[in-house]
C-alpha cells in the first residue's frame, strides 16, 4: 500500500517511535512533583516545551500543551473572545477555516455574537484587504490557517496579521499543517498546531499566546499548563511530539524540495492522462506534498474505492461520499469542482515509483468508475418550448452532471436546458462544468420540487 493522506494524519515519525518509548520508562511520574521521578518528569516535560517553542519561534512560557490540536483551537478561540469581551463579540474567520474553528465560530455565534466570514479565490486564498475590511470597532479576533487542509493553498498570514496589529486586533493562526515545514511568519498573536500533522502521535496540541495578548481561560481549570490545558499531561506523548517535530524541521527544506516536485508531476500530468480534470487549488503558494484534482461524470467515494484496491490510500472532498451528501465547505468557498474529488498528500520519504504507479493506474480506475455510471437518460428529458428539460429529482452527485453533460448537443446554439435536482452539490458542479466546458451558466430558479438550473449552449 502506498499511504498518500498525510494531510489527515501523518505516519509516525521514527525519532517519535524511539522518543515515546524512552519517555514510556522516564516520564511516568507527576512533573508537578518534588520527589526524584516527578523531578525527571518534568526535566522531560520543560525540554519539550523549549524545543517546540524553539520550532514556533515563541517564547517558552507562551506555549502550553493541549490534548489535540482542535482542543487547541477551541481553547485559544474561547479564551482570546472571553479576554476582549470588553471591546466587542465579533469574529473573523475564512470561508475555508478547518471544521474545528467553523465548529467554534457556530457556538459563538449562537450565544450572541457575531461573525464575519471572508470569501476565498478560485484558488483558495484570501484577500488581505477582505480582512481589513472587516476589521470593525468591536472584533475581538481574527483567525486563519495558515494552509489550507484540502487544496494545500497557503495563505498570506504576514499581510494579514500586519493589517490586525493595525486595527489592534489579535490574529489566530490554524498552523497544523504547515508547522512541520517551517515558523509561521508575520506578527501572529495566537497559534495553534497538532502533532500527528508533522508525524508525531496522536492527543497532542500546541497552544501558544503571546505576551500581551488578552486572554481568559474558559471552564474549569487547574494549575497545570498555566491553566489553559487542564489535566494529567500525557508526557510520553509530548516528548516525541517535541522530538519529532525537531527532527522533520532539520530535514524540511531538502524533503519540502523533493515532494514538490512530485506533487508538480502529478498537476501536470493527471490533466494529460484522464480527461475532464480540474485541478484545484493555487498552483504556486502551496503546500510541498499536497495536490487535488476533481474528476467530471465520478462518484468519489466509488473513486477513492478503486483506488484503495490498486494500493492507494487518498482522501476527498468530493460531495458523493458516504459521511455528507453536501460538498466539501472549502471547495464550495473556492467555487470549483466537487465531484470526483482527489487529495493526494505525500508523507515524508514518499517513493518515486509510488507516485509513477499511482499515474499509471489513475486513468483506468477513473474510467472503470464512468463506466459504471453511465446514468441512461431516457425517458428523463422532456421539451418545454425552446427549453431542453433534464429531470434528475431524486439522483445524487454525479449523475445530475453527467445527464446535463449527454443532452447539452441536443439543443440549438443559445438554446437553454434546464437541469432539475434536489442534490445539494449540483449547485456548486453544474456552474463548475459549465466553466470547464465553456457553456454559460445562466442562473437557478425555484421549481415545484428542487431547484432549476439554467445552461445555455455557447458552442
Amino acid at each position: 500500500m502506498a499511504y498518500f493522506d498525510a494531510a489527515s494524519g501523518a505516519p509516525l515519525h521514527s525519532v517519535a517511535r524511539q522518543a515515546l518509548l524512552a519517555s514510556l520508562d522516564e516520564g511516568w511520574a507527576d512533573p508537578a512533583r518534588l520527589y526524584r521521578e516527578g523531578r525527571r518528569a518534568r526535566m522531560l516535560l520543560d525540554a519539550a516545551r523549549e524545543a517546540a517553542a524553539e520550532a514556533v519561534g515563541c517564547r517558552v512560557d507562551e506555549l502550553v500543551f493541549t490534548s489535540s490540536g482542535t482542543r487547541a483551537v477551541h481553547t485559544g478561540i474561547a479564551g482570546a473572545l472571553a479576554g476582549r469581551r470588553r471591546v466587542g463579540r465579533h469574529l473573523i474567520v475564512s470561508a475555508v477555516e478547518h471544521s474545528s474553528v467553523l465548529h467554534s465560530a457556530e457556538v459563538h455565534e449562537s450565544g450572541g455574537g457575531s461573525v464575519t466570514e471572508v470569501p476565498v479565490d478560485r484558488g483558495g486564498a484570501v484577500d488581505p484587504a477582505a480582512y481589513g475590511d472587516a476589521l470593525r470597532a468591536d472584533t475581538a479576533l481574527a483567525c486563519l490557517q495558515s494552509a489550507n487542509h484540502e487544496v494545500g493553498t497557503e495563505q498570506p498570514v504576514a499581510a494579514v496579521a500586519g493589517r490586525c496589529r493595525e486595527a489592534g486586533v489579535p490574529l489566530l493562526v490554524d498552523a497544523a499543517q504547515s508547522l512541520g515545514w517551517g515558523p509561521v511568519e508575520g506578527d501572529w498573536s495566537l497559534l495553534t498546531a497538532s502533532a500527528h500533522k508533522w508525524g508525531g502521535p496522536s492527543g497532542v496540541g500546541l497552544l501558544v499566546v503571546r505576551k500581551g495578548v488578552r486572554f481568559s481561560a474558559q471552564g474549569p481549570v487547574d494549575e497545570r499548563e498555566s491553566g489553559r490545558a487542564p489535566g494529567f499531561e500525557n508526557l510520553p506523548a509530548i516528548v516525541a511530539a517535541a522530538a519529532s517535530l525537531r527532527a522533520v524541521r532539520a530535514e524540511a527544506a531538502a524533503e519540502a524540495a523533493r515532494l514538490r516536485e512530485l506533487t508538480e508531476r502529478i498537476r501536470a500530468r493527471v490533466p494529460g492522462l484522464v480527461p475532464d480534470v480540474e485541478v484545484v487549488g493555487d498552483p504556486v503558494r502551496r503546500l510541498p506534498g499536497v495536490v487535488t484534482f476533481s474528476c467530471l461524470y465520478v462518484d468519489g467515494e466509488a473513486l477513492l474505492h478503486e483506488l484503495d484496491r490498486e494500493g492507494f490510500s487518498v482522501s476527498s472532498g468530493s460531495s458523493c461520499t458516504s459521511s455528507t451528501l453536501t460538498p466539501s465547505h472549502v471547495l464550495r468557498a473556492m467555487g470549483v469542482l466537487s465531484e470526483g474529488n482527489v487529495r493526494v498528500s505525500l508523507p515524508v520519504g514518499a517513493a518515486e515509483e509510488d507516485v509513477e504507479r499511482f499515474l499509471a493506474v489513475l486513468p483506468g480506475a477513473v474510467a472503470g468508475v464512468r463506466e459504471k455510471l453511465g446514468a441512461p437518460v431516457s425517458g428523463a428529458v422532456v421539451r418545454e418550448a425552446d427549453v431542453l428539460v433534464v429531470d434528475s429529482l431524486g439522483k445524487r452527485c454525479p449523475i445530475p452532471v453527467i445527464e446535463l453533460a449527454k443532452v447539452i448537443g441536443d439543443v440549438p446554439v443559445g438554446g437553454l436546458v434546464r437541469v432539475l435536482s434536489d442534490d445539494e452539490a449540483a449547485r456548486l458542479d453544474i456552474p463548475a462544468w459549465c466553466e470547464m466546458r465553456g457553456q454559460e451558466y445562466v442562473g437557478e430558479e425555484p421549481a415545484d420540487k428542487g431547484t432549476a438550473y439554467l445552461i445555455r449552449r455557447v458552442s
